[in-house]
């Protein structure tokens, strides 16, 4: 690790590498943007702009043909534009609504995104508009001899890549998850686009004119955080450009190819948090490739591919080379003074503080948060602050089947900046969860965040549902307009655009990431149909819809086609689940008597193979049944709540007979589950 350094709170992909700036062709000279600065580094700041608005995105761009090194960067609406040496040359007001959030440079054409407009220049003068139906995450452009004209690519939070031509959309291409970020894996020219997801996935696509083709796609398997940048480079040294990968999680990962052209992970550290640029180049030393990453809290790390330990003999001490030496040396310098600065600083805030006239002032911090479901687990994460937190306050305030207020409080380590917490929800209780935030500062400070739980929180959009699966109905007819039914769907179900769809009507589809059913929702002004294959789905939705039109006092025709056979179909969707968790409390309920018998005996021959087998596999079922807290129970509760659903749209209350299916579930077998379901 080369050259750690720190400069302000950073924005994705907010970091480039220059050409050379010198003699030599190889050096490689580092820039960074922060909130209000622009740097090249390795060592001393070439140039600083004035602190100003918070920069969101910048690039690098020049004559076509010659070495890209003309900085642009964003911030609010507008562009501004440096020479290598720091001198602006462009001011330019793109007069958007809302902020640049997504810009890609190419010689006199400048792309920018706001969070549903795209916007391209031509000479700072205006060429095409295109209205997006979700929000756009990233933009880049495709060029080749294949193709007629410079192509954008833009990446939408609804899980799809458009493809534009002028003002119009060619096509559009389905990916497995909201697309976070987008590389071109040929810098100069090429018709492959690297994509991204904020559920950690990576893939490759080739554009074409009128189509585009997957080429590969590699899952998030390892359960590593969503993706935030992504470069090539050829760090590996074979003549072939590796993917540098940057996660949310502070994951720096290397992706070489095989032999077969597929891609291979050949690299992998973990930075203390979230990684928000990453580039390839030559930064630190000739001759030896660097990986250079920004943090969110503006750490600039290099990783090298120079051996940073020298072959010893036996009984020889390991020594260091003159130059090391000297780095060293000259880093601890700087730590000694900055240690007597911040000493000095406290010393002087003290004497402020006592002072009979002091003002304390309170102290501004930067939150890097996030609420997306993980498919994974069924489960909820948040959250990144610039400074070390103290501690984390969590209240819930949840409606629904009852009222509950419930909070929790967590105790931070020192120097804690990244704190990832798993909150799991109920489907039909609904409310706000509240994050009070503490940081390690003086004088004592917090911020408050919000998030909203949805009725439906644990569904997430997908590009088409199973048709033959046997599917309940919900009809809504009534005075209410294209844009109310819109914000009651935005309002029951996540990753739902707010903005009202430019069509009359629209269809979503959605599957629940914990019982993997599934949910159609096709709605109009005054007509709103919604399909389910599981009955709790259906009957949430009816509830929560008609709390919000009687709020409006707009009166509702509810009409239902009730499918007895999707009740069946949902629990044997649920049994495998069911099953695997019942065997997994069993066998951790024996390890504790399985290894007292073990210490007696000596050894664990005498167990016949199945508790043996449980021995052996010890550790990972306690760290299996640690990491699903409350599963069984989420699972008895989705069952009632199904058993209880069934009937009530039949018109009989069971409530009274919860007691028995509760003795069923302890007892389980499916078949006797089934036959429950059917003989009340």
């Amino acid at each position: 690790m080369l050259f750690p350094l720190q400069v302000g709170v950073t924005s994705q992909k907010s970091m480039r590498l220059l050409p050379a700036l010198g003699k030599k062709a190889t050096q490689k000279v580092e820039l960074k943007v922060s909130c209000c600065q622009v740097m090249c580094l390795p060592s001393q700041p070439v140039f600083k702009t004035l602190p100003g608005q918070k920069i969101s995105r910048m690039d690098l761009g020049g004559a076509p043909g010659t070495p890209q090194e003309k900085i642009f960067v964003c911030s609010g609406s507008q562009v501004r534009g440096y020479t290598k040496k720091g001198k602006q040359f462009l001011t330019f007001e793109a007069n958007l609504t809302e902020s640049i959030n997504a810009m890609y440079v190419s010689g006199a054409d400048l792309f920018v995104c706001a969070s549903y407009i795209y916007n391209h220049y031509c000479d700072c003068k205006d060429q095409d508009y295109f209205l997006s139906g979700d929000k756009i995450n990233d933009i880049t452009c495709v060029s080749s001899e294949k193709l007629p004209h410079l192509t954008p690519v833009l990446a939408c939070q609804d899980r799809v890549l458009r493809v534009l031509q002028g003002s119009t959309l060619a096509y559009d291409i389905e990916v497995p998850g909201p697309p976070s970020v987008l590389e071109l894996y040929n810098k100069d020219a090429g018709e492959e686009v690297l994509y991204g997801t904020t559920d950690g996935r990576l893939g490759l696509v080739q554009i074409g004119e009128h189509s585009a083709v997957a080429k590969w796609e590699i899952d998030n398997d390892k359960k590593k955080g969503g993706i935030l940048c992504v470069d090539t480079f050829d760090i590996i040294g074979d003549g072939v450009n590796d993917v540098l990968v940057g996660r949310d999680d502070g994951t720096v990962q290397v992706y070489g190819f095989d032999s077969a052209n597929e891609p291979t992970l050949r690299f992998e550290h973990v930075l203390s948090e979230s990684v928000t640029s990453i580039q390839g180049g030559c930064v630190g030393r000739e001759s030896y490739d660097e990986i250079v990453t920004a943090t969110y809290t503006g750490w600039v790390t290099g990783l090298t591919t120079e051996s940073q330990k020298t072959e010893a003999g036996a009984g020889e001490e390991f020594r260091m080379s003159k130059e090391t030496q000297s780095k060293v040396e000259a880093l601890r310098a700087e730590l000694e003074q900055l240690q007597g600065k911040v000493l000095q600083g406290r010393e002087q805030y003290q004497q402020t503080t006592q002072s009979s006239t002091a003002v304390s002032a309170v102290p501004v911090f930067n939150i890097n948060d996030k609420f997306t479901l993980c498919q994974d687990d069924a489960s909820y994460s948040l959250l990144e602050v610039q400074t070390a937190i103290d501690n984390l306050l969590l209240q819930k305030n949840l409606q629904g089947v009852t009222f509950k207020l419930c909070s929790c409080q967590f105790q931070c380590q020192a120097n804690t900046t990244r704190l990832e917490l798993k909150v799991r929800s109920i489907e039909g209780q609904y409310g706000t969860l509240q994050a009070y935030i503490t940081p390690r500062l003086q004088p004592k400070t917090c911020q408050v965040r919000q998030y909203q739980i949805k009725p439906l929180s644990l569904h997430q959009r997908t590009h088409s549902i199973d048709p033959t699966r046997p599917m309940n109905r919900l009809s809504l007819v009534g005075q209410f307009s294209f844009a109310e039914i819109h914000s009651w769907v935005v309002f029951c179900l996540p990753e739902v655009p707010d903005k009202t769809p430019a069509e009359d009507s629209i269809t979503f589809y959605f599957h629940n990431t914990f019982l993997g059913t599934q949910l159609e929702a096709t709605y109009c002004k005054g007509t709103a149909h919604f399909h389910s294959d599981n009955i709790s789905t259906i009957s949430i939705l009816s509830d929560v819809l008609s709390k919000e039109a009687t709020k409006k006092k707009i009166n509702l025709n509810i009409s239902y086609d009730i499918n007895d056979d999707s009740v069946s179909h949902t629990l044997r969707m649920i049994h495998p689940k069911l099953e695997f968790q019942l065997l997994l409390a069993k066998k951790v309920q024996l390890v504790d008597a399985l290894r007292e018998l073990q210490v007696h005996e000596g050894n664990a021959n005498f167990l016949i193979p199945e508790y043996r087998s449980i021995l052996d596999e010890s550790a990972n079922l306690l760290e299996e049944y640690k990491k699903q807290p409350a599963h069984l129970e989420r699972l008895y509760g989705m069952i009632t709540d199904l058993f209880i659903d069934k009937f009530k749209f039949k018109g009989q209350n069971v409530k009274t007979k919860v007691s028995s299916l509760l003795e069923i579930l302890d007892n389980y077998d499916l078949n006797s589950l089934l036959e429950f379901f059917q003989d009340v």
